[in-house]
């Protein structure tokens, strides 16, 4: 499997239409050969065997080959890591000011009801 020198090359693979779409077809067909990802494009097998050459640099995509077939698979590791760098540490910054919020406005309600 190709490693991605760097993230600049996943977000290169992403920033396609086409490959992300290519990505959905290997995503959903496992070991799909190179032929059935273009059955699913009206683009010459040339275009789409460059495209798929980006997604296995950018190791978004993993090829085996089995005599004369192709097989691809998604890797989702390189997404993984995108979600994990970005994600996590926002979403763990975003869900303590949602509940700091949270407590204040159970705290302003509290006082109009009555209550101390």
């Amino acid at each position: 499997m190709a490693r991605p020198a760097s993230m600049d090359a996943v977000f290169r693979a992403l920033g396609s239409p086409v490959r992300r779409r290519m990505l959905d077809v290997v995503k959903n067909r496992p070991g799909c050969s190179v032929n059935d990802v273009w059955g699913c494009f009206r683009i010459s097998r040339i275009a789409v065997m460059k495209h798929l050459e980006v997604l296995v640099t950018a190791g978004l995509v993993h090829s085996r080959k089995l005599g004369r077939r192709r097989e691809l698979y998604i890797n989702v590791i390189p997404l993984r890591i995108i979600y994990d760098r970005w994600t996590t540490d926002y979403s763990a910054l975003w869900a303590g000011e949602l509940t700091a919020v949270k407590y204040r406005a159970e705290q302003k309600g509290g006082r109009h009801e009555g209550n101390p």
